[in-house]
């Protein structure tokens, strides 16, 4: 994919593509220079860059201040889960669910910083696959049976087909570990397909014809088309959720410039009084911790009901109070605890739609990522290492039946301009933080305990704030064109529209085979899918010019122009251990498509790798 990055250059880049080829002019242009400027302004900003290494102790503090700012978001996803599989009444598996969702996304935090991208990134957990995972068991076959039933069957009352007799707790553990192993199969295989996208370089070539008008209703319809999810939450108790809500805009938005005097101590300066934008960088906790008080408060008060049959009991800090004691002290992942993942063509179609949708926005957080640590914008083998190994992070994650997948957090990203650490080791101890918390049963435990219209509140503004990155994506497209007014529009409108009537009419779509109906049902269920798809369609098949478009200032944005060809600064992406051994057969580039994945251009590389089947 050419990109010309300035009017007055003849420099071409090409993007994530496997075979980078260059065609320089001789004159160094007005924008690389600022770039550069603006690279090495930035990292003299930072307390500690992409490269520094702080004390241990304090690794451990930023890296916990890091996975405070990401677990608000994480946790909500097992929970989400958790009742779309029919485990809504089993807390104990929630919570099981929950330590595993968070030990990957320390392994996968861990690996992408260490092999993929190498960024100080985090890995959590992508609410793109929320909608997904709902369209996949809206399925006849994964439908949950009603609540009462699953409760009386859990009382011994009634079996799930209502005869009589009693319930076995095998047949409690099928039932939602059937769903999830029908979304560990999905997973796992649309991951595969990430990898080879990234080993490939075909990221290149799909970006090519990927422009901000397909961009902005595929993420903005990921938020739209969870309302009914967050809903679900907060009609437990609308004063929780209300409340919440309120705590998260005061903090985020109205105190988000003040700083709080905390006491400090270095050996420079002793004691000493510095200011915390505490209300900036953890709204989110300090909300949660309130409303969960006052909540607490509340129940010790009996003003929530105590009758566990009625959804407002859902309000009380201690209806699952029982699940702390019966979870245990250690709990170990692993691959196939839930079963052999199974596999339907509905599932992975299901899963790469939001597979999709993720690379595209982790690519954008490779960018923005590397502008704010003062590293130089990462080359096209960097980016397609990121892209594998978030996939390969997936396949894992897939396989221990984690409930989701993992994808590259942007308020992170964004946190590293107010926390001014960029240090690529503090994100991999955020990494060990988040794999320690997994590996201890009691945390994932304490974690369910978080009342229903308190998660309510919180997912509300998260599903907005991706509902919003969407729509930001508009500043590169011309919004007085008629055109894009109408392909917007239309694929947003659209795109809420045929899920809903697929929900309605469940049996619609009748093509006379099975299993083709199945994944028709599934897609057009996805309102991102159904969205994302019209606007990529009508924004390349109608006539526009690029700049109408969005697509040159887009472009631009994810340009690498500026990059700096100092060795040292480049080292930023090297792969760790390996790259001295292959500098010394460092000859001429070799384009292929796995070498440049791997960043080594290197000929005797090349000679080992050619005998391997996948080299051609």
């Amino acid at each position: 994919m050419a990109m010309k990055t300035s009017d007055h250059t003849d420099k071409f880049v090409n993007v994530c593509c496997s075979s980078p080829t260059e065609f320089e002019a001789d004159d160094t242009t007005e924008a690389e220079v600022a770039t550069n400027e603006n690279s090495h302004n930035n990292e003299k900003r930072l307390d500690y860059g992409i490269e520094d290494t702080p004390a241990f102790y304090l690794c451990f503090i930023f890296g916990l201040q890091q996975v405070l700012l990401a677990i608000s978001s994480t946790i909500s996803i097992p929970l989400i889960v958790g009742k779309q599989i029919c485990a809504e009444e089993l807390e104990l598996v929630k919570s099981q669910i929950m330590s595993t969702f968070l030990f990957m996304c320390g392994i996968c935090t861990i690996l992408q910083d260490t092999f993929g991208v190498r960024l100080p990134i985090i890995q959590g957990g992508c609410h793109k696959f929320i909608p997904a995972i709902t369209a996949l068991m809206a399925l006849d076959k994964w439908k949950c049976p009603s609540q009462s039933v699953i409760h009386n069957a859990l009382t011994g009352n009634l079996t799930l087909n209502g005869t009589s007799g009693n319930y076995t707790e095998l047949d409690v553990t099928e039932m939602w570990q059937s769903r999830m192993r029908e979304i560990q199969g999905g997973i796992i295989v649309a991951s595969v397909t990430q990898v080879l996208i990234g080993c490939t370089g075909i990221l290149g070539v799909l970006l090519q014809y990927i422009g901000p008008i397909t961009v902005v209703p595929t993420i903005t319809l990921v938020g739209l088309s969870l309302i009914d999810v967050a809903l679900n939450f907060c009609k437990i108790h609308w004063g929780v959720s209300i409340l919440t809500i309120f705590f998260l805009l005061l903090f985020s938005l109205y105190l988000r410039n003040i700083s709080c005097p905390i006491p400090s101590w270095t050996t420079k300066k002793k004691c000493f009084i510095s200011h915390f934008p505490v209300f900036r960088l953890f709204p989110v906790i300090l909300a949660v911790i309130l409303s969960w008080s006052i909540t607490a408060i509340l129940t010790e008060c009996d003003v929530f009901t105590s009758n566990s049959t009625l959804p407002e009991y859902k309000a009380r800090t201690d209806a699952r109070l029982h699940v702390v004691s019966n979870a245990k002290w250690f709990f170990f992942p692993y691959p196939g605890q839930w079963g052999l993942p199974t596999l339907s063509v509905a599932s992975y179609m299901a899963m790469m739609a939001a597979t999709f949708t993720s690379i595209i926005e982790s690519v954008g957080d490779y960018y923005a990522c590397a502008r704010i640590s003062g590293a130089p914008p990462p080359p096209a083998h960097a980016i397609n290492r990121g892209i594998a190994m978030e996939g390969f992070g997936s396949i894992l994650s897939g396989a221990v039946g984690s409930g989701g997948a993992t994808t590259s957090y942007s308020q992170n990203v964004g946190a590293i301009g107010f926390t001014k650490n960029a240090s690529r080791r503090v994100f991999q101890y955020a990494g060990i933080i988040f794999l320690i918390c997994g590996l201890f049963g009691k945390v994932g435990a304490v974690l369910t305990l978080l009342p229903d219209p308190v998660l309510g509140g919180t997912v509300v503004l998260s599903f907005g704030m991706v509902t919003s990155v969407g729509l930001s994506t508009l500043q590169f497209v011309d919004l007085s064109s008629g055109r894009n007014l109408c392909i917007i529009g239309s694929s947003l409108l659209i795109g809420l529209m045929v899920p809903r009537y697929i929900e309605e009419n469940a049996n619609v779509i009748d093509t006379g085979n099975s299993e083709l109906d199945q994944v028709l049902t599934v897609l057009l269920s996805t309102a991102m899918f159904v969205g994302g798809m019209l606007g990529f369609i009508l924004d390349n098949t109608v006539p526009g010019t690029d700049e109408e478009r969005g697509i040159i200032k887009w472009r631009n944005q994810l340009s690498t122009t500026g990059a700096s060809d100092d060795t040292t600064y480049q080292s930023t992406y090297d792969l760790p251990f390996i790259m001295p051994f292959l500098r010394r057969y460092k000859t001429r580039k070799i384009h292929n498509p796995i070498v440049s994945v791997l960043g080594c251009k290197y000929k005797g590389m090349y000679e080992k790798m050619a005998n391997l089947s996948i080299i051609s």
